[in-house]
């Protein structure tokens, strides 16, 4: 009987396709959506590939919020597969066509970009060019600042955007986000580029008080 032996990179990629996928899984079987007005924010499935493709291969979606295009359905689904199925990553759901046309989610804790304390997170969004300018990212905000400040505990929503981002510089502003400093030569996730971002912060009782 001959024995198959596995290099420690293949075992590795295994290892975290099993992860993923129960983790994917996991999150399905909790049926967490939110609901607002307009939307449904639930867990990226599989199947939404071809329609998140649609629009995250738009060079005026990822690339100025620090993200390459997608380059097929193959690779948006790799992308479900990863990283949008991570804890708390949604797609921004039409209720009128039961279609995803955008993402949001949030990182809390120590999973964040910059590093917070348990009972802090931070959110970052984004959606198809077709549906800017009609106030459903700011719709989707507010309802994970809901939910993030009364079922999640958190005490502080940090966010943050790259220079030149004007669009989500303005869904801060309209949800509360108070300018806190800005980091220079920030990596992306684009191949050698530095970027300048500017950080915005919202805590809890900041919140209450709005709504």
């Amino acid at each position: 009987m001959y024995k198959i032996q596995m290099c420690a990179t293949t075992r590795e990629i295994i290892e975290k396709c099993v992860i993923f996928a129960w983790i994917r899984q996991i999150n399905r079987n909790l049926g967490m959506d939110i609901v607002t007005e307009r939307l449904i924010l639930r867990a990226w499935r599989e199947e939404d590939a071809e329609d998140l493709y649609g629009y995250a291969k738009s060079p005026q979606v990822g690339p100025i919020a620090g993200w390459p295009v997608h380059t097929s359905v193959e690779n948006s689904r790799e992308i479900i597969n990863t990283i949008l199925s991570a804890p708390e990553t949604y797609a921004v759901v039409l209720k009128s066509t039961g279609k995803p046309v955008g993402s949001i989610g949030l990182m809390v804790g120590k999973k964040s970009n910059i590093g917070l304390p348990d009972d802090e997170c931070e959110i970052g969004y984004w959606i198809g060019v077709p549906y800017w300018g009609q106030g459903l990212i700011p719709e989707a905000v507010r309802e994970l600042q809901r939910h993030a400040f009364n079922a999640l505990g958190m005490q502080k929503m940090w966010c943050g955007y790259f220079d030149g981002n004007i669009k989500s510089k303005r869904v801060q502003e309209k949800c509360g986000f108070k300018y806190q400093m800005t980091k220079e030569n920030v990596p992306s996730q684009l191949p050698g580029e530095l970027r300048t971002e500017h950080i915005t912060c919202i805590t809890k009782k900041e919140w209450e008080s709005s709504i």
